[in-house]
């Protein structure tokens, strides 16, 4: 698995004619009569929804505030939810990400976080992949080590098709510094971090 700068991710927008045409000849191809009223306006909604979602702007990633002396502690955000698309499948998944980093000279905008996060998951993707790039990236935005994030996903290309496994859900984390070498802080975030499951 490789990684893919989040600027390289996407080389040019997506060819919505194109994919309304393709879509189009896919309900072909699936026995369906894409000119009966339900799906007559499909192709162009799915070339839309590509569009959206592949061309998302997450807008400004680099906003950050000095700190005066040392911070307390870390900085931590749960229970962010985010959507992607399997690169192997083509079928979505929805995560539930939790980010922590302990702020060195300056501390990021909490909605920098989110958007880092949104700058990976609108393409397709590997929850993995997802994991680890963001870490690096907000490694780099905060000008910290010291990262963690975490990860649980739900793939419809587990739950929708093959072993069909419904209730299955995939965790990755991706600790960096701090967060991976000193255990006490490591099981403090994780604890916070991790959503709990009955």
């Amino acid at each position: 698995m490789t990684s893919i700068p989040v600027q390289a991710q996407r080389r040019r927008p997506v060819d919505r004619p194109r994919v309304e045409e393709l879509t189009r000849e896919l309900l072909l191809a699936l026995g369906e009569d894409p000119d009966r009223d339900g799906l007559k306006d499909t192709p162009r909604r799915f070339a839309d929804w590509w569009g959206e979602f592949l061309d998302h702007d997450p807008g400004r990633l680099d906003t950050s505030f000095a700190q005066e002396g040392r911070f307390g502690d870390f900085v931590l955000l749960t229970g962010i939810e985010a959507w992607s698309v399997c690169e192997h499948h083509l079928l979505p998944f929805r995560l539930d990400v939790s980010i922590a980093y302990v702020p060195a000279t300056a501390v990021l905008g909490l909605s920098k976080l989110v958007r880092h996060l949104e700058a990976h998951t609108h393409a397709l993707q590997l929850q993995e992949r997802i994991t680890r790039d963001v870490a690096h990236d907000l490694a780099k935005a905060a000008a910290t080590d010291d990262v963690a994030v975490f990860t649980t996903g739900e793939h419809l290309c587990m739950s929708m098709r093959g072993v069909k496994a419904t209730s299955v859900r995939t965790t990755t984390i991706c600790r960096l510094g701090r967060t991976e070498s000193d255990p006490n802080l490591a099981a403090r975030i994780e604890r916070l971090a991790l959503p709990v499951r009955l």
